[in-house]
């Protein structure tokens, strides 16, 4: 697939929530409706495809070290994430990931299920974001 050049336009989305599931890579093995809807991509181009196909450049490297340090550990990461759509546009998603465990307690994959993100807590991360 080509790499998607960014452009500064929002895509807002309401409703339902998101739903995606990778192995421990990152590959895709799951999505839902909506987070075909509010990507741009259908299932077939994003399940095997890697999540970073929706990995926005404008979110700083940290942000994903302090959430893979929690995935991996077994916790659960909570945050707002700028996401790239398929059109090179962006959208906004309050994130909650969670590590898929096994009977022997061993983490098989992620489930991470995304709403809209309140327009308030956008723009504290953005604030964030431009100071550091």
């Amino acid at each position: 697939m080509d790499k998607i050049v960014p452009k500064d336009e929002e895509f807002i989305y309401e409703g339902k929530v998101a739903i995606s599931q990778t192995d421990l890579k990152g590959n895709i093995t799951f999505v839902n409706r909506k987070f075909c809807e509010i990507s741009g991509y259908t299932v077939e181009e994003l399940v095997g495809s890697n999540i970073n196909i929706v990995k926005h450049p404008d979110v700083p490297e940290k942000t994903f070290d302090k959430m893979w340090m929690a995935l991996q550990s077994g916790q659960v990461w909570n945050g707002l994430l700028k996401n790239l759509r398929k059109d090179g546009s962006f959208y906004w998603v309050d994130m909650e990931i969670a590590p898929i465990m096994d009977e022997n307690e061993q983490i098989t994959g992620y489930i991470s299920v995304g709403k809209p993100a309140p327009r308030k807590n956008i723009e504290d991360v953005e604030k964030q974001n431009s100071t550091k």
